[in-house]
C-alpha cells in the first residue's frame, strides 16, 4: 500500500491527555496484551455496521456490491499485522477527529482510571473509548489508510509512532473501508502467528456478525450467528455471558439474562441483560440508553430507546423482529405499529425477568434492588396503566429490619391474622422511625411497618394504594384495635380534669400561632407528645409531594397532642403557674416532636435552651440537696439540745 511523502510540517501534535496515555500504554507491560485485536475488531464491526444501514438509505455510495467483512493477515517479513474491513471508511477530518482528538476518545479519564485503578487493564481499556490505543501495547508504530463510502472521497493515511506527533498523508486505496497496519514490537512476534490470532478471535469476538478471516482462508473464524436468534435449549450460559461483555464491554457479570424467541402475535428475538451497577457502564462505548434494534439481523438504531420505558432503560441488550421494515427511518419507529407491539412484549418480559429474579435469589435480587430500586419506584409514580405490574419489585426496609429488604407479599405472610391494612412510616431520616411517637402503639401491639424515606416514595404512593385488597395506611392516620385508648388496659387518666385543662391552656399560651391546636390523647405510652394534622389537610405523602414541586407551599399548622400519662407532660402540668420552666420545657417538647417529623427549621438553635435546662436542674438539685443538709444539721441540733434538757433535769 503506498503513501505519499509525508512532508515534515505535516506532523500534527496529540493533546497532552494523548500523550499521557500514549506513555501507560507504550512503556507498561500488560498479562493481557492481546485485547488490543478485540478492540480493533470492535471497531471494525461498527465500521461495517454503520455501512450496512447507509446502504438501506443511499444507493450513491462507494463499491456497493463489495461484501461487508473483516479479514486479519500478516506480513512476516516486515513485522506486520493488518487488520482491514469494508466498512463505512473515514475522511480525513474524520480521521484527525477519530484518532487525533482526544475529547472523543476518553483517553483523559482513562488516563485516571489506570492511575488508581486495582483492575486489570483488560478490564477497563474497553470502557473509556480508547480501544484503538491499546494496539500501542504491541506496536512500534501505526498506520490507518482509510477510504470514506462517499462518492469521490480521496484515501487518506493517519500514521503515529506513539511518540508527541501523528501525521497525515494522501494514500493509494481504491477500495472503501478501512486497514490499520501494525509494526509488531520484537516481543510481540506472537501475534503473527495464525493459530495465536484465530484463539484470540475465537475468544473475544466470535460473536461479531461479520465474518472475519484470517489470512487468504474464505473459512470465517468467527461463528458470526446472531446469537439471539439461537434456540434457548442450545445455548450455554457462558454465551450468553461473552456476548454480554462484547455487547457492553462491561466485563463482569450481568446480574440477571433472559432469551426471548417468539413467533405471535409477532415474530421476534430479543436478549436482555441487567449490568450488576449502573456506574458499571459509565464508561461503556453505549454512551445513551437503549436496546440496539435489527429488523432481520441489520442494525437499524444502536439506541433504541422505543422498546423500554424509561424507568427500565438501565436494561441491555438487542431486540432483532421479521415484521419491521429494513428502511425504517428513526423518525417513523415510534409511529410504526409493529414496534408498539414489540415494545409491550419486551417490557413484559423484562418485569418477569425482574420478578423470577427475586423469586429465585434473595442475594442477587437485594443487589439489583440497591443498584436500581429508586427507578422501579419512579416507575410506579409514572406508571399510569397498569402501575399494579411493578407492585411484586418492590423492596422496603422495616422497622423491624432496617437493614434488609422486604417485599409486600412477604410482609403480609409475616403479618397477623386479623390485620388487613399494610402500614407504613414516612421520614426523612431510616432511624427515624426508632422514636417516632406514632409508632407507640404499633411497638406495643407488635406490629411491622414499611419504613419511606427515599425522596421519591411520596409520588409512588399516590399510586400505591393498595396491594392485593390490602389498603396501604400511614401510621399518623392509623387506628389500631389495639390503641391503648381501648379496652381494659386503657390508660387511667392521671391528673385531674381541671389539670388537664390549665395544661392544655398552659402550652396554648407558650406556642401561640405555631401550632392550629393542642390537647391530650391517649394514643400515646412511651412518648410525651405528637404532631398530626388538622381535619381536612392534605394527607402527608401529598404534602410532601407538593412541597418538592413547589417551593412556596406551605404545611399546614399542626394540632400537638400531648400524653396525660407521661412523667414529663405530669410534671409539667405540676408547676406553678410562675414557674418559668414551663415555657422552656413547653418548647422543648414543641420542638423535639418537629424535629421527629422533620420539620424543624433550625435543629441548633434548641442547644441554648437544653443547656439552661440542664443549669435549672442541676442548680435545683444542688439547692435541694442543701437545703436537706440543713434541715438535718438543724435537726441533730435540736436533739442535741433536748438531750443537754434532760441531762440537767
Amino acid at each position: 500500500m503506498a503513501v505519499n511523502p509525508v512532508a515534515e510540517d505535516n506532523q500534527i501534535p496529540f493533546k497532552a491527555e494523548t500523550q499521557q496515555l500514549l506513555n501507560i500504554l507504550i512503556h507498561s507491560l500488560y498479562t493481557e496484551r492481546e485485547i488490543f485485536l478485540r478492540e480493533l475488531i470492535s471497531n471494525a464491526s461498527d465500521a461495517l455496521a454503520r455501512m450496512a444501514f447507509v446502504m438501506l438509505t443511499e444507493r450513491e455510495v462507494l463499491d456497493p456490491e463489495v461484501p461487508l467483512h473483516i479479514r486479519i493477515r500478516t506480513e512476516k517479513e516486515s513485522g506486520l499485522l493488518v487488520i482491514e474491513d469494508t466498512g463505512i471508511g473515514m475522511t480525513r477530518d474524520e480521521l484527525v477527529e477519530n484518532l487525533g482528538t482526544i475529547a472523543h476518545s476518553g483517553a483523559k479519564a482513562f488516563v485516571e482510571a489506570a492511575k488508581q485503578s486495582d483492575q486489570n487493564i483488560s478490564e477497563i481499556i474497553g470502557q473509556f473509548g480508547v480501544g484503538f490505543y491499546s494496539a500501542f501495547m504491541v506496536a512500534e508504530s501505526i498506520q490507518v489508510i482509510s477510504r470514506s463510502h462517499q462518492l469521490g472521497a480521496e484515501a487518506t493515511a493517519w500514521e503515529a509512532f506513539g511518540e508527541d506527533t501523528y501525521r497525515l498523508a494522501a494514500a493509494d486505496r481504491a477500495q472503501r473501508g478501512t486497514e490499520v497496519r501494525i509494526k509488531l514490537k520484537e516481543d510481540a512476534s506472537e501475534f503473527l502467528e495464525d493459530s495465536r490470532l484465530r484463539e484470540i478471535v475465537k475468544r473475544h469476538s466470535d460473536f461479531i456478525q461479520y465474518p472475519i478471516y484470517i489470512g487468504d482462508s474464505e473459512e470465517p473464524v468467527n461463528r458470526q450467528t446472531a446469537l439471539w436468534r439461537q434456540s434457548p435449549r442450545e445455548m450455554e450460559e457462558e454465551a450468553y455471558s461473552e456476548f454480554y461483555k462484547q455487547l457492553t464491554l462491561d466485563f463482569s457479570e450481568p446480574l440477571v439474562h433472559e432469551h426471548m424467541v417468539v413467533d405471535a402475535p409477532a415474530q421476534m428475538y430479543a436478549l436482555l441483560y441487567v449490568p450488576q451497577s449502573p456506574q458499571s457502564m459509565v464508561f461503556s462505548p453505549r454512551k445513551e440508553p437503549g436496546l440496539k434494534l435489527y429488523a432481520r439481523k441489520v442494525l437499524i438504531q444502536e439506541f433504541c430507546t422505543d422498546l423500554l420505558p424509561q424507568y427500565l432503560n438501565f436494561i441491555q441488550g438487542v431486540v432483532d423482529s421479521e415484521d419491521l421494515p429494513l428502511n425504517l427511518s428513526r423518525e417513523s419507529v415510534q409511529s410504526n405499529r409493529i414496534m408498539s407491539l414489540l415494545a409491550r412484549l419486551v417490557t413484559n418480559k423484562a418485569l418477569d425477568m425482574l420478578k423470577s429474579l427475586g423469586e429465585q435469589s434473595v442475594e442477587d435480587y437485594t443487589r439489583f434492588w440497591e443498584a436500581y430500586g429508586e427507578r422501579i419506584k419512579e416507575g410506579v409514580a409514572v406508571e399510569q396503566d397498569t402501575p399494579e405490574k411493578l407492585f411484586p419489585l418492590l423492596r422496603f426496609h422495616t422497622n423491624k429490619d432496617l437493614a434488609g429488604w422486604s417485599g409486600l407479599s412477604a410482609y403480609l405472610e409475616r403479618a397477623k391474622p386479623e390485620q388487613k391494612e399494610i402500614y407504613y412510616f414516612l421520614g426523612d431520616d431510616p432511624g427515624a422511625v426508632r422514636f417516632s411517637p406514632h409508632m407507640d402503639a404499633f411497638r406495643k401491639a407488635d406490629i411491622e411497618v414499611l419504613v419511606l424515606t427515599d425522596p421519591v416514595d411520596p409520588f409512588m404512593l399516590l399510586q400505591l394504594r393498595e396491594f392485593e385488597s390490602h389498603p396501604l395506611v400511614n401510621i399518623v392516620d392509623a387506628d389500631l384495635p389495639s390503641d391503648p385508648s381501648e379496652g381494659e388496659d386503657a390508660q387511667e387518666p392521671k391528673l385531674t380534669e381541671e389539670a388537664q385543662s390549665n395544661l392544655v391552656e398552659r402550652v396554648r399560651d407558650v406556642l401561640g400561632e405555631r401550632v392550629s391546636d393542642v390537647r391530650l390523647t391517649q394514643r400515646l405510652s412511651d412518648s410525651p407528645a405528637r404532631l398530626v394534622d388538622p381535619e381536612g389537610a392534605p394527607e402527608q405523602s401529598v404534602q410532601r409531594v407538593y412541597q418538592m414541586m413547589d417551593r412556596k407551599f406551605e404545611l399546614p399548622k399542626k394540632v400537638l397532642e400531648l400524653n396525660p400519662g407521661h412523667r414529663i407532660i405530669q410534671g409539667l402540668a405540676a408547676l406553678s403557674a410562675e414557674d418559668p420552666k414551663i415555657k422552656l420545657i413547653t418548647e422543648q417538647v414543641f420542638e423535639n416532636a418537629l424535629l421527629i417529623e422533620g420539620l424543624h427549621p433550625d435543629p441548633v438553635s434548641m442547644i441554648a435552651r437544653i443547656q439552661k435546662l440542664m443549669e435549672r436542674a442541676l442548680y435545683e438539685r444542688a439547692l435541694d440537696e442543701r437545703a436537706l443538709d440543713e434541715r438535718v444539721m438543724d435537726e441533730q441540733a435540736l436533739d442535741e439540745r433536748a438531750l443537754d434538757d434532760g441531762g440537767e433535769g
